[in-house]
This record gives structure tokens, sequence and C-alpha cells, in this order.
């Protein structure tokens, strides 16, 4: 008999049809049954001894609310025996929905088991489960995303640190870190199978990018370091099973099922008892040929577009032309932000790295890429690349070009009659949220519509001291002196947009939500916070209007 291992996941939802993702203990038909009499089936997939299915859930009502089980070879696995959680179900949008919400957060490490103190509080995505399952009637996300680090190859938990050490022991490169396949299924089983995410995470749509730590930290911070790291014996299959397992468990649900079955992977790795081989293929490819692959999708809302942007695997590194995207990659989002005059009310534009940081961190970043390009000499640059892997110096500040780029796009996509009343740049990376609205430079054509660098970060982890306080004084007065200084030493060009922070900076676990309504936006950043006499739950900490 076939049983549960992970999941379900649901990911793609629109009005008439969805996505459910889920793991079986071996070969097998996974079904999806509603109670309306909508479902769907299909036989599973396998990669490295584990076997995945992505159920296509099609006659669905658009507007309603529908719960679903999950049945293998026609066993029900799911719900569980005696949750305490309401029915998973399906919430469709109807035609031309005008209001969509939309949350979304980044930086989670899996929750301590229950019954142990958790060293970094409550998890926001637990707290946002209880509020739902609470009042599933009340309000709710339309969708989920997850803006990166949804696993942590390079900083695991301890209970994953003693399964490593029982596995490989950790005398060898790369110690308590993953080295493969098999090591990462076992970071999304600790993560996804949390009971209050994995309910979550069966009945709020998602969608998900990847960010550095999950693969490993500074991942593609430069041509030299990419250079060092394939030199390491043990790196090779760190990457290709960091990309393989991110194909598995968040790609593959980020897409619609039109673009599923344009996709030749997919089809290949259904097609083949075994996929393993077809997918190394592909996550090679991906790692010497980035420009080969896009990670990049675009969802659309109602009246809303998503365009989530892949800011780590894209990246083009030489030193005299580096870029945050590659050339298709540019083209790609021009297009799909401009696709459609009038088409969308509001653009959101997903990526993992901040585009606005404290000014101070930018124009550091912006002064490091030029020292590292060699603007003062072949000794900065040594010094430069060093500065850059030590301090994270990697943004969108630290490929100024790409920077400018997108501000370009930004003002493009937001002017004229068709003109959206917002763009939002929604981030995370950082482990602190803060709202940051930028200003075009006298003479260069602005948007007409409301631009924020929305960011929001840590889901569930940590900050030191040292780093709250050195982001506060990059907000600063002084730190924005200091910050020109090293523009000026490193020769800069100023970017086409000067920017302040209007919101924060926030320091805790939280998550942001956007609810759009026609041209309105209002946003809302909640924390999870312990309750006296124990438990946890999301409080509201700021409420805005964007438009």
């Amino acid at each position: 008999m076939a049983n549960l291992r992970l999941g379900p996941l649901l990911r793609y939802v629109d009005g008439s049809s969805a996505t459910v993702w889920v793991e079986a203990s071996r070969p097998c038909t996974a079904e999806v049954r509603c109670a309306d009499g909508a479902g769907g089936e299909t036989r599973t997939f396998q990669i490295a001894g584990h076997h995945y299915a992505l159920v296509q859930v099609t006659g669905l009502t658009p507007g309603t609310t529908s719960a679903y089980e999950v049945l293998l070879d026609g066993a029900q696995v799911w719900p569980l025996p005696d949750s305490p959680f309401p029915p998973s179900a399906i919430h469709t949008p109807v035609d031309g929905q005008e209001a969509v919400q939309v949350a979304f957060g980044s930086c989670r490490w899996a929750s301590p088991p229950a019954g142990e103190k958790d060293p970094v509080g409550p998890d926001a995505l637990d707290t946002l489960a209880a509020r739902i399952a609470g009042d599933p009637q009340g309000e709710r996300p339309d969708v989920l995303l997850l803006l990166g680090d949804q696993v942590y190859a390079d900083e695991v938990s301890k209970a994953t640190r003693h399964w490593l050490k029982a596995r490989r022991g950790l005398h060898e490169a790369p110690g308590a870190e993953v080295a493969d396949y098999e090591e990462y299924t076992h970071l999304y089983y600790e993560s996804w199978l949390d009971p209050e995410v994995r309910w979550l995470l069966s009945t709020v749509p998602s969608c998900m990018i990847f960010d550095d730590h999950d693969v490993i930290d500074d991942w593609n911070t430069s041509e030299a370091w990419v250079t060092d790291m394939r030199a390491t014996p043990w790196w090779r299959e760190r990457v290709l099973s960091g990309l393989m397992s991110y194909w598995v468990h968040q790609h593959l649900g980020n897409l619609s099922p039109d673009h599923l079955a344009e996709d030749p992977l997919y089809a290949a790795v259904r097609a083949t008892p075994d996929g393993t081989d077809a997918l190394r293929d592909f996550a090679s490819r991906a790692d010497s040929e980035p420009a080969s692959v896009r990670w990049s999708y675009r969802r659309d809302f109602g009246r809303a577009r998503l365009l989530m942007v892949d800011s780590r695997a894209a990246r083009v590194l030489d030193e005299q032309n580096r870029s945050m995207l590659d050339e298709e990659e540019w083209t790609w989002l021009r297009e799909q932000a401009l696709e459609g005059t009038g088409a969308y009310d509001h653009l959101l534009i997903g990526t993992s790295l901040p585009w606005l940081l404290p000014n101070l961190v930018h124009d550091a970043e912006a002064w490091n890429a030029a020292m590292c390009r060699g603007e003062r000499g072949q000794r900065w640059a040594r010094r430069g690349e060093n500065l850059r892997r030590a301090a994270d110096l990697e943004h969108w500040a630290a490929f100024p070009s790409s920077f400018d780029a997108l501000a370009e796009l930004i003002a493009e996509a937001g002017s004229g009659p068709g003109a959206p009343a917002t763009v939002c740049v929604l981030s995370g990376d950082v482990h602190h949220a803060y709202i940051a609205e930028p200003v075009w430079r006298k003479g260069l054509p602005g948007p007409d519509a409301r631009v924020v660098q929305l960011t929001c970060s840590p889901v569930h982890n940590s900050i030191p001291p040292y780093i709250k306080i050195g982001f506060r004084f990059g907000w600063s007065g002084v730190g924005r002196a200091i910050g020109r200084r090293f523009a000026r030493h490193g020769r800069v060009t100023p970017p086409p947009v000067d920017w302040r922070k209007t919101g924060g900076p926030w320091f805790g676990n939280q998550l942001m939500t956007l609810t759009l309504r026609g041209r309105s936006a209002r946003l809302r950043l909640d924390h999870a916070r312990e309750d006296r006499g124990g438990g946890a739950s999301l409080r509201t900490i700021d409420e805005s209007e964007l438009s």
C-alpha cells in the first residue's frame, strides 16, 4: 500500500482548475477528489528513489470552495486521521475577480519539534495557519508567495545535524551541510511536515522562488566565487542536487497546466520509469549554461500581475559585464511587464533580493562592484572580492546596470494611459521588513503609478543585534552621507532614482499582506508573537494605504 510521505501542497489555482503536489512512498496513482465532483489523477514519477505526482484538478466551479481528499491507488491518505484542522479546500476565484489578497515573506528555518523551545520565536507560517484554522470562513490569502530560502542547505538544525552524522558522519566536507539529493529531501520533510505548515500549504495556493541558502550562502555572488566552488570536490553534487530538488519540490508547482503541458522535461521524467538521469542532465545544463533555463514565471491574479524573477541563477558574472539577469531573461521580463497595456491594475515584481536597500548599503555595494571591476586597480579589486563575500554584497545594487535597467522598466511599465495604480517590488533576504519609495531624478521620465519596495523577512529566523544596528544606521542621514563618500571613491554613476524609507525597519518573524481591490492597494504587516499563557498568534504591527 502506498503512503503519503509529503504534501499535499496546493499550488496553482484558477477559476476551473488547480494543481496539487504530493510525494508517495512507492509508485502509484495519485488522485485528488473534491466534494463537488471535481478531481483528477495521475501516475507518480520517480526521482532518486522518491515518487512524486502533480495532480491536475479539473471541473472546478469559479467562485466556490471545494473540500478535497487525496487518494493513492484508491486508498484515502488525506486528510490525516483525527486531524485537528478543518478540511483542506480549493478556493477558486471568480472570472474578473477584483479583490486579491497576497501574503509574502522569506527565510524560514524549520520549526523545532513540538514541545521544544523555539530559539528564534514563533513561526509566522505556523501562526498564519492557526489564524486560518481558527476561522475557516474568515480572511485568508488568495496566494502565499515564498520569496527564497525555503530550506537552508548550509545551516541545518540540530536534529538534521544528528541525522547527517548517523548517515555519513561529519568528518568530511561538506560536514554538517547537505551533500546530495537524499539529504535535500530530508530538509523538505523537516520543513513541510510541520503539522501547521503542512495544513497551510494544503489549502492556500503558493508560489515560490529560490535564494542562496536553498543551495549555499552567496550562491553565484561572483565569477571568482563560481571558479573557486567548481574546484571544490563536493560542490558539483551539491549544486546539481539543489537544482534537482528545487525543480521537484518548488518549481513544478509554480507552472500553470498549460505551461506544464509544454514542458519537455516534465514530459520526459513522466515518460520513463526513472526520471533521475533526465533531471540530472537538466540540472547540469542549468548550472553550466544558466541562459538555457528559465526559472522565472508569470502568474495573473484577477487584475494583478505577478512576475517572479530569478535573481540568483540567471546572473551574468563577468566582472566587466555583470548583470543580475542574462539578456534573454531581461527580454522575457520586459515582454511580460509591457504585454497588454491596461490589462492589470497592479504589477508585482517578486525578487528574492531587494531592489532598494538602506542607502548606505546600496552605495557600499555599488562601490564594491566598482572596486572588483578594477576601478581603483588590482589591489583594490582583490580586497573588494574578499569583502564582497564576507559582507554578502550581492544585491541589485551590486549589479549597477541591472539596478538602473529595472528602474527604467518600472518607469515604462508604470506610465501612460493604461498605467497600473501600483508597481510593488516584493523581496525578502535581509531579515527585516521595510517600505521604501523611489523618486526619479530630475530630467528622467518617472512613472504615473505609485512605486514601492516592500521587503519582508524572515518568516522564521533570527538576526544578530549588530546587524539590526547596521540596518538602522544604513537608513540614517549620517549613513546616507557616508554612502555618498563610498560612491565618490568608486566613481559610481548616480542611479536614476533616489529613495527614502517610508516604513520600518521592523524586526521579528513576520509576513506582509497586500490586499488589492480594483485600483486600491492596502498593506499590512503582521508579527508572530507569543501569547500569555502559551501559544502564539499573528499581531498587526502596521497598516497603510498604497493607492
